[in-house]
């Protein structure tokens, strides 16, 4: 299962991306209440119980980027975040559910630069690959070179993921054109590596320029977008993230190229999780229901879904310190 993973994640096609196209951007138009009504019914419409529910919550770990972006992060701190990525759930769990022999990982594990070198070498074998916060994460405001150097410098760490902010200010602008082109010079220095365009969607100001400055990231050549830093006074949500994969769609029914979709931040519970694996399904279809198409950013995220699965065996939750990250 682990190698069949690392073939699906390093070899899954990159976007390419097109030519900047203002037309795109100029005809998008949100209306919010269409939105909110569409995320309301979410809940009510659809729900999975018992075994269906253990089943596709533990296809929400493979999709799970754990992640410590921590000033006070050490390499024995990241030493054991890998080690939860390559047994994210405890064996007799696993046993009695039936999957012992699933080998089971979350789909990346995501770090600052300084700790890409400890993750790779923690995580060698494992088919899980290292994503890095890079681009002055999570303002964005370094100087362009430095914020290109970052980049170069935990590919050349590593790192197989790179996860880039883009700069607030083009978007609050409307300096579309300037901010595709910072976010081609990001694709064009990650090289091989897989490339996510973090929004901050929380501080761009409308729902109308979240769904702008994800189709224009989407041509620069972003293989991922992505809702926040975790950072932001305000990170996922369902009704902005409805709005990015509307843009997923629209963009691929233009260009036929399929990008990926990342919330990250504020998602911490498994029944949260599960809705925005049900949005996923209905809006993209099952096709984005795999860690090369489909993150989340998340830290205390496993631990819940663990303990979720561990309820479904026993009849009885245990406490929440039971289901740390090491």
């Amino acid at each position: 299962m682990s190698e069949t993973k690392e073939i699906l994640i390093n070899s899954y096609p990159r976007v390419e991306g097109c030519d900047f196209q203002a037309s795109w951007v100029d005809e998008i138009r949100i209306n919010k209440s269409a939105v909110d009504r569409r995320i309301s019914s979410l809940g009510g419409r659809r729900t999975v119980k018992k075994q269906w529910q253990a089943a596709w919550l533990l296809k929400a770990i493979s999709c799970i980027d754990l992640t410590t972006l921590s000033g006070d992060d050490t390499p024995g701190r990241v030493k054991r975040l890998c080690a939860k990525a390559r047994n994210p759930v405890r064996p007799d769990i696993l046993e009695a559910l039936g999957f012992e022999n699933m080998k089971l990982t979350t789909g990346a594990v995501c770090v600052y630069h300084e700790m890409v070198e400890t993750a790779v070498a923690a995580l060698k074998g494992s088919g899980i690959p290292v994503a890095a916060v890079s681009t002055g994460f999570p303002a964005g405001l370094a100087p362009l070179e430095t914020r290109l150097a970052e980049i170069r410098a935990s590919v050349a760490a590593g790192a197989e993921e790179i996860d880039i902010v883009i700069s607030r200010r083009y978007v609050l602008t409307g300096d579309w054109r300037t901010l595709y082109d910072e976010v081609r010079a990001y694709r064009e220095a990650c090289g091989e590596a897989h490339m996510k365009s973090i929004l901050a969607t929380g501080q761009l100001g409308s729902i109308t320029k979240v769904a702008k400055a994800s189709m224009v990231c989407m041509m620069a050549g972003a293989d991922f977008i992505k809702t926040s830093t975790g950072m932001e006074g305000v990170n996922a949500t369902l009704p902005v993230s409805l709005v990015m994969i509307r843009m997923i769609r629209e963009f691929y029914a233009k260009t036929g190229q399929k990008v990926g979709y990342k919330p990250a931040g504020g998602i911490s519970t498994a029944k949260l999780a599960l809705q925005y694996l049900m949005l996923i399904k209905e809006e993209l279809g099952d096709e984005w229901l795999s860690p090369h198409m489909f993150r989340f950013g998340a830290s205390s995220l496993l631990g819940d879904i663990e303990r979720q699965l561990e309820h479904f065996v026993t009849g009885r939750y245990s406490a929440a310190n039971r289901h740390s990250m090491g």
